[in-house]
């Protein structure tokens, strides 16, 4: 997964246009101040790398990113990269779109999904289900999940404002799971952050192992930080936490 912070470059000046953009001030995550693990990136004060597993998946996770969430230390993306190597991570702007992704819509190995809700009128034309994915797969092509990792704001201005999504099917997240998020207060319970629209996409689509291996690491991501801002001390490995050491010995 491509490093938490900013090239100098690209805060300096337009992607598109190369001209100098007007001074702003420094973007400060809460929590900037932490003394962090280098490895996980979380508080080091109880540091995830003795639980990361690694798992694999027949469908592939691609994260289409706002700029500002790589600030984030509570952005879930990251643990989807941790889980699945293969994850590709691009930072979106809305007059650069990323070279590479564009290439990769073009490669006709992947079938490719946006995961977005299908509650605007203008592009159900659209809007498939699993099915079509299970079909995809059925004909050879590996199946994509493209996640647009931000807020939900974020979201919708990055699937409004890339025209090269929209030659591509929408794919809405069906589940009646409500976040276990305590990281981020959402607007509502159904809203998931971003490992848990992962998560839910993967048992859907039949990576029910990857699944299991990614909810546990939100849940030790979820439980770690969570007791790091309170500054405690976790003396013992949470349920999660055992999950992914025995999964580690095997």
């Amino acid at each position: 997964m491509q490093d938490d912070t900013f090239n100098d470059a690209v805060i300096e000046r337009d992607p598109a246009t190369g001209h100098p953009r007007p001074p702003r001030r420094e973007f400060k995550a809460r929590g900037s101040f932490v003394t962090r693990c280098e490895g996980c990136h979380l508080p080091a004060l109880n540091c995830l790398c003795p639980y990361r597993v690694s798992a694999e998946s027949e469908a592939k996770v691609w994260l289409l990113t706002h700029p500002l969430e790589h600030h984030k230390p509570t952005n879930t993306g990251r643990l989807i990269a941790d889980v699945l190597s293969d994850t590709e991570v691009f930072t979106w702007y809305r007059t650069a779109p990323d070279a590479r992704l564009l290439a990769l819509l073009d490669d006709e190995r992947f079938d490719p999904f946006v995961i977005f809700p299908d509650d605007q009128p203008d592009y159900t034309d659209r809007v498939v289900g699993m099915e079509r994915v299970a079909a995809g797969k059925q004909s050879g092509r590996v199946p994509v999940f493209i996640i647009l990792d931000g807020t939900w704001r974020q979201a919708r201005r990055i699937f409004r404002k890339s025209p090269y999504l929209e030659r591509l099917p929408v794919l809405p997240l069906a589940t009646e799971r409500l976040t276990r998020y305590r990281l981020r207060k959402p607007a509502s319970a159904a809203h998931l952050c971003t490992a848990e629209v992962a998560i839910e996409l993967l048992r859907q689509s039949g990576d029910r192992e990857a699944a299991e291996v990614l909810d546990d690491t939100f849940d030790a991501f979820n439980d770690s930080y969570a007791a790091s801002r309170r500054h405690h001390k976790l003396e013992a490995p949470t349920p999660a936490m055992r999950r992914l050491l025995e999964r580690a010995a095997r």
